[in-house]
């Protein structure tokens, strides 16, 4: 049983897919329920936030990891925090009933590098999507992207040209990497900082209107109305 804390935000009707969103570092469950709302007007989604793990002495909030550089994950840490998440979201889709194939992950900054980990995971099955705001595809001892077999994978990227927390160059590095592993891109910048730039909702609202597709190409039913809770106690 995964040990995260959770909020969900349930779909007007049936869910036609489910939007994961992990949150920035020194955040919290809370953070990204709203955005949830804006990315996705329709309630089309069944939408869930988990809880980082991780408390850091000296820091406010949750964190996926320790950082001792940018970019680079402390792998102890971070592999740690995807074993959660490889738990929180094995559970989160036997319950629903809402496959793989119909979840995108979301995030921002720190929980964009954790949307892109267990979305490119070689371990791992591959999503409908990754919105990764402000992040970076990690470099970490025990994790390498697997971009095979990921055709079906789209993937849109946000990032600010002033961000002073992860350079544009992640971004840039990011959108390279997966376009040459052949999956489908649609990348933004603005002359923004390190945050969700609200010029770029509109564009992820639209992004993720096909993300998952509306149709269902495998033919399967969509899911039932899914049971709430209101968190996944410790094991």
């Amino acid at each position: 049983m995964s040990a995260l804390t959770f909020r969900e935000r349930a779909a007007s009707g049936r869910p036609e897919g489910l939007l994961v969103l992990h949150h920035g570092r020194g955040a919290d469950e809370h953070d990204l329920l709203s955005l949830g709302d804006q990315l996705d007007p329709e309630r089309r989604l069944h939408v869930a936030t988990p809880r980082a793990p991780l408390t850091l002495p000296g820091w406010p909030g949750y964190h996926w990891y320790v950082v001792p550089r940018v970019g680079y994950p402390d792998p102890d840490t971070f592999h740690a925090a995807y074993r959660q998440l490889t738990a929180f979201h094995d559970e989160l889709w036997q319950r629903t009933g809402i496959p793989p194939h119909r979840t995108v992950f979301g995030g921002f900054s720190m929980g964009s590098v954790m949307s892109y980990a267990l979305g490119l995971g070689a371990d791992r099955p591959a999503p409908a999507g990754i919105l990764a705001c402000s992040g970076f595809v990690p470099i970490v001892d025990g994790w390498r992207p697997d971009l095979e077999g990921r055709g079906g994978l789209r993937a849109f990227i946000a990032h600010g040209t002033r961000d002073p927390v992860i350079g544009i160059e992640f971004a840039h590095r990011a959108r390279d990497l997966l376009q040459a592993g052949g999956i489908e891109v649609e990348y933004h910048e603005s002359n923004g900082v390190h945050q969700i730039d609200r010029r770029h909702v509109p564009a992820a609202v639209n992004w993720l209107g096909e993300s998952p597709p509306r149709d269902d190409s495998d033919g399967r039913r969509p899911a039932g109305r899914v049971p709430q809770t209101g968190s996944v106690p410790p094991a």
